[in-house]
């Protein structure tokens, strides 16, 4: 990329163009208007849709934030890539991505006129988004995270935690909860039914027999099921997080 290609475009308008897109298995345009016109919205753009650090961890990370970025007054996420609509819907649908609205820009209009369409020829990409972030309010940019130039893909600033901590240093983020549970287990039903009644969205990982004792050997140093984690603390089984929620209260 040249140093030109990279310039800064805070305080600039975003580029009018029109996407055709998929909505309910019919074709309809939207423009830039619709998407930013009167409103609040951050924008991450990357290479590919179904690409390693894309669905690892991108795309996902920006959904799992949606709550803080909507309490910090933003309207919508926007996910930008130069890929087909077909390929952005389904991988939409393969990520559980409802929070995000995937945007292709299958032609490159937009990221070319963001001075943002590289070529990934050697990958046989052809031409695609460099990777990037960036906070609207009304179609002007006030703040944008560009990967720096550098060789593959780099993933340094572009990230939602770098553009939520933009916004508020302070930004409350959601519980990372996880509960590890076996089919057929009341205990860990209950335990299921108790997190969602104080309101964390968690994560179930259902243990198969065949790893069951050796993974919750090496996880939770515990022999048997539920067993929760909230962010990154083993809060333990049904008991302890029954006593564990009734102290947060």
């Amino acid at each position: 990329m040249s140093e030109h290609s990279l310039a800064n475009r805070e305080g600039q308008r975003v580029p009018e163009v029109s996407f055709r897109i998929r909505r309910n298995g019919e074709w309809t345009t939207v423009t830039s208007d619709d998407i930013f016109a009167g409103k609040n919205v951050v924008v991450f753009s990357l290479p590919g849709a179904f690409t390693p650090t894309c669905s690892s961890t991108h795309l996902p990370r920006f959904n799992e934030l949606a709550p803080a970025f909507k309490a910090q007054g933003i309207d919508s996420i926007v996910c930008i890539s130069v890929n087909d609509p077909f390929v952005m819907d389904e991988w939409g649908r393969d990520q559980e991505a409802q929070n995000i609205f995937l945007l292709p820009d299958g032609n490159g209009k937009f990221t070319e006129q963001m001075g943002l369409l590289v070529d990934k020829s050697d990958l046989n990409f052809g031409k695609r988004s460099w990777r990037y972030s960036m906070l609207v309010r009304d179609k002007v940019i006030q703040k944008m995270f560009i990967e720096p130039d550098e060789a593959g893909d780099p993933f340094k600033v572009s990230d939602a935690d770098t553009m939520l901590g933009y916004l508020n240093p302070n930004a409350t983020k959601p519980d990372q909860v996880a509960i590890l549970t076996r089919d057929g287990c009341s205990f860990c039903a209950r335990a299921k039914h108790l997190l969602a009644d104080a309101g964390y969205d968690f994560a179930e990982v259902p243990l198969r027999h065949t790893i069951r004792t050796k993974a919750l050997g090496a996880i939770a140093s515990a022999a048997t099921v539920p067993q929760v984690f909230i962010n990154g603390r083993l809060i333990g089984g049904l008991e302890d997080l029954t006593a564990f929620l009734k102290k947060a209260a």
